[in-house]
């Protein structure tokens, strides 16, 4: 309990926690920025990692000199697409194991199925897709695995979303994030992310709800 409280403060107060962490650790921030979006995205029990706000207000952080754009933007792509390409070797080799064997608190199946169905309707391009649906973008490139997606095909949809999520966020931040507006009101502008980024996940659930009545 303490833990989840302590990560809903540091998602709700991401940029005084931020800025704090890159004045502690100077150059080592990058490392923990990798590490974060390496798991968010590569490992199928860290799906509750903040992902497209912490990229947004790292982002702010470049905008306003506190890091530098130009090792951010491909060390944050290189996170997310080695972090994917994690993710599918553990689907591929050791999927259906962990899926049998997990405890549900770290493997949820719902959702799975909200993954596989997200598949079903956008085939291959989920992978890119999903990299802007929080939850869904954990669990794809595992699903990829245990289907056996081609893996040449996967790593080019991995490529193309790992550039298109990252550049999209960081660069939002990096060039918006410092207007007096959005800057006075950041905790709001991370609370709209994270709403946003449900929005079609929401939407999913709702229509399935809808068929299924």
């Amino acid at each position: 309990m303490e833990l989840l409280t302590t990560l809903i403060d540091f998602v709700l107060h991401l940029d005084a926690h931020l800025l704090a962490l890159t004045q502690q650790y100077g150059v080592w921030i990058y490392a923990i920025l990798f590490l974060i979006i390496f798991s968010e995205t590569g490992l199928v029990v860290a799906p509750f990692l903040p992902g497209d706000s912490l990229l947004f207000v790292a982002g702010a952080l470049a905008g306003m000199g506190s890091l530098q754009i130009q090792m951010l933007l491909p060390l944050l792509m290189l996170a997310a697409f080695s972090g994917d390409n994690t993710n599918y070797w553990i689907g591929r080799l050791l999927g259906l194991r962990l899926i049998k064997r997990a405890n549900s608190r770290f493997i949820k199946h719902e959702h799975l199925e909200k993954t596989q169905a997200f598949y079903a309707k956008h085939g291959g391009k989920t992978i890119i897709f999903a990299r802007f649906l929080p939850i869904v973008r954990t669990f794809a490139p595992f699903v990829a695995g245990i289907g056996l997606m081609r893996y040449r095909l996967f790593v080019a949809f991995s490529a193309l979303g790992s550039v298109a999520w990252i550049a999209f966020f960081v660069l939002g931040g990096y060039f918006f994030g410092n207007i007096p507006v959005i800057k006075n009101n950041l905790t709001l502008m991370i609370f709209g992310i994270i709403f946003l980024s449900f929005v079609p996940a929401m939407r999913e659930f709702m229509r399935h709800r809808r068929a299924g009545s």
